[in-house]
């Protein structure tokens, strides 16, 4: 896999997208975020994109900052105030409110597209002529990507952790059209699904991003499916099912 290759993700909507999945993932209050936790999460998800080499959008670091400035603020001690009435603003509710109106934008954006989906059932259109940029949207029904943003960082994690003290590893060149046939072959091998870490029987950064990215394309051919039953469960995989 070339050095100088990436990979778009459309997905992706945006950092305050991201804190929002990691709000409701972990159950948070957002008018009550715990700065350091979320920073904490934030931060392995950065982390991933990094290892993964995808291209991270600048309003990503930026987040990254602003989490990190809001964190340092909240851990210094706070000053005497000799005028009891004076209002202090916490450091964390100019981000609630940017994340309480992108909640807003979010569900109404969820809304309107509920009702393309249901005026498209009675109005027939001659289907749309995309571009081939190089770019994944996961079908509908798929895990979401930010879950398995983290599953494959556990991957990452487990690689970091098996290997030797003191190794020499040649770069090893590996087609994503080779480990799509493997996967497929893998998935097929069985009627009920399977792991989402079992189809990463190889511990080098090089096979893990290529699985990664091979996993991706199958799914946006819609010949495999990743799905996460219940949340916080692992992610499984499994032959599309229109």
């Amino acid at each position: 896999m070339p050095d100088h290759y990436h990979v778009k993700l459309e997905t992706f909507e945006g950092p305050l997208d991201l804190l929002l999945h990691l709000i409701n993932k972990y159950e948070i209050d957002i008018y009550d975020i715990p700065v350091k936790e979320i920073t904490v999460q934030y931060m392995a998800y950065i982390h991933t994109m990094q290892q993964l080499e995808l291209n991270i959008a600048s309003e990503y670091l930026v987040m990254a900052a602003t989490l990190l400035e809001i964190k340092s603020k909240l851990l210094l001690p706070n000053p005497t105030v000799e005028i009891e009435e004076e209002y202090e603003e916490d450091p964390r509710e100019e981000l609630m409110r940017r994340l309480v109106e992108y909640r807003k934008y979010k569900e109404a954006a969820e809304h309107l597209k509920e009702r393309e989906v249901e005026q498209s059932q009675v109005h027939t259109r001659p289907p749309l002529q995309l571009g081939k940029e190089e770019s994944y949207q996961l079908p509908e029904g798929a895990a979401n990507i930010y879950d398995m943003m983290e599953a494959i960082g556990k991957v990452l994690e487990r690689q970091k952790w098996n290997r030797p003290m003191e190794t020499s590893v040649q770069r090893q060149e590996i087609p994503i059209d080779q480990r799509m046939d493997e996967i497929m072959e893998k998935v097929n091998q069985f009627e009920h699904p399977i792991s989402f870490y079992q189809l990463f029987p190889s511990k080098t950064r090089t096979y893990i991003v290529s699985t990664f990215i091979a996993i991706l394309e199958l799914m946006k051919q819609k010949k495999i499916n990743c799905k996460q039953e219940k949340q916080l469960d692992e992610l499984i995989v499994y032959r599309y099912q229109s």
